[in-house]
């Protein structure tokens, strides 16, 4: 029996994107509310062509390096460059000439409005961020492939330019931000496309991801249709694996910061919807002994972080100074109360700490064994009713 053809995606999602950027499509948006302050300076025609599932500029901060992955008609870029200011860059790629296009047109007339230039495009595949398509488009012009010995000298030139002159270069982005774009990427790809997000993304930087998620695989049959694949729907992620995919690339503090109740679209049964999904880069490093200690707030009994260890409500968890860092910043500075050590251990000083686990720590590491120190209370010790 015959195999079926395999959908070429990049195919489809370019020539239906190609028209939406020519025409407004209704059936590629999701209901989203935006802050009409940061929409009076984006034209008609952009707004109009927005193709988002929600509003991932909230998280950018002032003086931020964005990147929009997959940003289309700019929008979201336009947003985000008003957040983050004149100290901040917002950088846009998609791999469509026709939205890259849209975007540029209106690109002097937004800076003469906000006052600054921060915004720029490049056209890349959001999965291979290293290579510049134009880069690549201006060489094929002059040494077109027609052989393999052809082939194998426009291999080695990626290679090069990846390395070399990397579009998007290692570390060098304080968020990502996508608004549904990543649902478009083919599934085969779609593991490394969180690898790239995780080499651009500074330590300390976070990604901040709207898409299209569904409740339940989509059946092959639904993955070969151009017209479900193109909307956002085929290539959706099933929810709790796009949570796991970000873990799988080295995250942490995956949240789901927005989960629409009421599905997008309902086919055959299955819900898809949309979600925004923040997570954090920067766990990396070696575990230090340092005598630091977290106490889980509750309301659980007890909770497990992304590298095992296991918080229990009201008792002094040992933890590692790395995990000590992460854990008393956010997203979870809310939900635990840090206790540092009375006396610091110097960096240099510090040994290695076994990272997993549940270990208490015992009070007496934090204050010193030999703390015997009184300390009277300042005034009185009674209440203003004279009761204590």
């Amino acid at each position: 029996m015959p195999r079926a053809a395999t959908l070429d995606t990049e195919k489809v999602v370019r020539r239906r994107y190609r028209q939406a950027a020519r025409a407004p499509e209704a059936a590629l948006c999701c209901p989203v509310n935006y802050d009409p302050r940061y929409l009076e300076v984006i034209p008609k025609e952009i707004l109009e062509r927005d193709y988002g599932c929600g509003d991932p500029s909230q998280f950018v901060r002032p003086g931020d390096t964005v990147l929009d992955l997959g940003s289309g008609a700019g929008k979201t870029c336009y947003i985000a460059a008003q957040l983050a200011g004149p100290t901040g860059k917002v950088i846009g790629v998609d791999f469509n000439p026709e939205m890259l296009a849209l975007a540029r047109r209106h690109q002097a007339s937004i800076t003469e409005r906000l006052g600054y230039d921060n915004v720029v495009f490049h056209r890349t595949r959001i999965q291979d961020l290293a290579l510049s398509l134009d880069e690549v488009e201006a060489y094929l012009k002059t040494r077109p492939v027609q052989t393999p010995e052809q082939l194998a000298e426009f291999e080695a030139f990626t290679e090069r330019l990846r390395a070399s002159a990397p579009l998007i270069p290692d570390e060098s982005v304080d968020v990502i931000i996508s608004n549904c774009v990543l649902n478009l990427v083919s599934d085969a790809e779609k593991e490394k496309l969180f690898s790239e997000m995780y080499r651009v993304l500074k330590r300390g930087g976070r990604v901040a991801i709207s898409d299209i998620v569904s409740d339940e695989d989509a059946p092959p049959a639904m993955k070969r249709n151009a017209k479900l694949w193109s909307g956002c729907l085929a290539g959706a992620f099933r929810e709790d694996r796009f949570l796991e995919t970000f873990e799988r690339a080295g995250f942490y503090g995956i949240q789901i910061a927005r989960y629409d109740e009421k599905p997008w679209q309902t086919v055959r049964g299955i819900e898809f919807r949309s979600v925004t999904v923040t997570a954090r880069k920067g766990k990396e490093g070696p575990c230090l002994e340092r005598h630091q200690a977290v106490i889980y707030k509750g309301p659980w009994k007890e909770v497990r972080d992304d590298d095992g260890h296991v918080l229990r409500r009201g008792e002094r968890m040992a933890v590692c100074d790395k995990t000590y860092k992460i854990l008393t910043q956010a997203p979870y500075a809310d939900d635990v109360i840090p206790v540092p050590p009375r006396k610091e251990v110097p960096l240099r000083k510090a040994k290695g700490f076994r990272c997993n686990g549940a270990a208490v720590r015992d009070a007496r590491e934090t204050k010193g064994k030999r703390y015997r120190k009184t300390v009277p209370a300042a005034g009185t010790v009674c209440g203003p009713e004279g009761c204590c």
